[in-house]
């Protein structure tokens, strides 16, 4: 198991929502050595809190595009933290696999929502629906 030090860049964003940075901290603890390590070695790979405020709009810093012309930051929004845990992990590790398929297909996945929520599955974290999924998760 990973220590906590490695990802501590990765969890900075959720000290102040202690447990979303555990959920986000099970699910990389979770993840296969060689998706770390590609995370890990990609300076345009950040995870970050989605900061919401009514009348204002979002606040979200993300890295300049990459080569391939992408981001890979995974955006997280505060209200996972209130959540029953295994939607959250799912959403969490859906995230993560968007991140690391460059938002593409998983081998004959083309789509790329089913691509993520295949991996994740594959990581232990299986797709769990609730009512306010539609609600912008």
């Amino acid at each position: 198991m990973h220590s906590e030090q490695i990802f501590s860049a990765y969890l900075e964003p959720f000290k102040e929502l202690e447990p979303l940075r555990q959920s986000v901290l099970k699910v990389l603890r979770q993840l296969p050595d060689f998706i770390l390590q590609d995370f890990l070695d990609d300076s345009q790979f950040r995870v970050s809190l989605d900061e919401f405020e009514p009348g204002k709009g979002r606040t979200v810093l993300m890295p300049d595009l990459g080569p391939d012309g992408t981001s890979r930051c995974v955006v997280l929004k505060p209200k996972l933290a209130t959540s029953p845990e295994p939607f959250t992990l799912y959403i969490i590790a859906h995230e993560f696999a968007h991140a690391y398929l460059r938002n593409g297909g998983w081998g004959n996945i083309t789509d790329r929502e089913e691509a993520a929520d295949a991996l994740a599955e594959t990581w232990g974290f299986a797709r769990v629906d609730y009512p306010w999924r539609r609600f912008g998760f």
